[in-house]
């Protein structure tokens, strides 16, 4: 675990990311941490790329991460994992949700979705952590609680005690869904440990 970091969250429309990365830079700020967010929506509400970085330590001038800084790459979809490749460095760690989302040029057939993805990242010189987020979510009874599996899953590797992961969630998730997020999380965490 680093004191400082570089967080890359990275999907597409719909999938929570920018709640994720809510929560992640709040638990860092809560376990006494600087931490800057920046957010690109791009096309989300027609399933386009989103994205999120984050950087903490014990001061942050800025949110935006070059390329070749990443740390750590949250891809909640495996396609997003593999497009911000230049971001990351040797030794990045890149957790990514084993779902597929086809892009609309893959649903009308245009495209094709590769079938080696996850392939392709296991041969680059980087961790790769894959969790498979929507399974974990539907078994804690809750699908709409994959992004916070992921959440799950990345807070094995930041320097903040569980716990403060858990109180912001109960702080930042409307009450009828809040135990069911800290259950997503613990499910994810235990992907990772």
């Amino acid at each position: 675990m680093n004191e400082k970091g570089n967080i890359l969250f990275s999907g597409v429309g719909g999938q929570g990311i920018l709640l994720a990365s809510e929560i992640t830079a709040y638990g860092l700020l809560s376990a006494g941490y600087d931490a800057k967010k920046s957010e690109v929506h791009g096309m989300a509400q027609r399933g386009g790329s989103v994205t999120a970085q984050l950087r903490y330590g014990k001061k942050v001038y800025s949110p935006l991460i070059e390329p070749g800084c990443v740390d750590i790459q949250m891809a909640f979809e495996m396609m997003e994992a593999v497009r911000y490749l230049p971001y990351l460095h040797k030794g990045s760690k890149v957790i990514v949700n084993t779902q597929r989302i086809l892009p609309p040029s893959v649903a009308t057939g245009k495209a094709v979705y590769p079938e080696n993805v996850l392939d392709h990242l296991l041969a680059r010189d980087i961790v790769v952590v894959p969790v498979d987020a929507f399974l974990l979510a539907r078994e804690v009874g809750e699908v709409k609680t994959a992004n916070v599996v992921m959440v799950g899953a990345l807070s094995a590797f930041l320097p903040v005690d569980p716990a403060v992961f858990e109180g912001i969630i109960r702080t930042r998730v409307p009450e009828r869904f809040r135990e069911v997020n800290i259950q997503a999380f613990l499910a994810g965490r235990k992907v990772s440990q």
